[in-house]
């Protein structure tokens, strides 16, 4: 997501409170995201994979498996920040777009959520 920051850069200070998830191929990891569950919501934070690795379905092979995984720890809710120009990504994985938009280091996020029905 910020190949050219320092570690420091990409450090939340809640971290270390997140589920942190994943996809290795050949021993090589390719993608990551972290997950924080707070009052039966999950927050998806992160979600990249390298740059030679994207369009070849890595990213969504996790997502969907974040998206079981948060299913079974019974959240009404998950939702992210998402980049705008990524939005249709979210969409095919039943996300929604919000009215919440906002700027952050000269990039365009919306707020998009998936609710879950049981």
């Amino acid at each position: 997501m910020w190949p050219n920051m320092p570690i420091d850069y990409i450090i939340l200070p809640n971290d270390e409170q997140g589920i942190h998830f994943g996809l290795f191929v050949n021993n090589t990891l390719i993608s990551v995201v972290s997950l924080f569950i707070e009052n039966k919501e999950a927050q998806f934070r992160k979600l990249a994979t390298t740059n030679l690795e994207q369009g070849k379905g890595y990213g969504g092979r996790l997502l969907s498996h974040l998206i079981t995984y948060a299913e079974g720890k019974k959240v009404n809710k998950i939702w992210c920040n998402a980049r705008v120009d990524k939005k249709d990504f979210y969409l095919k994985f039943g996300f929604k777009s919000t009215n919440t938009v906002f700027i952050k280091h000269k990039i365009d996020y919306v707020v998009m959520e998936k609710m879950i029905i049981r």
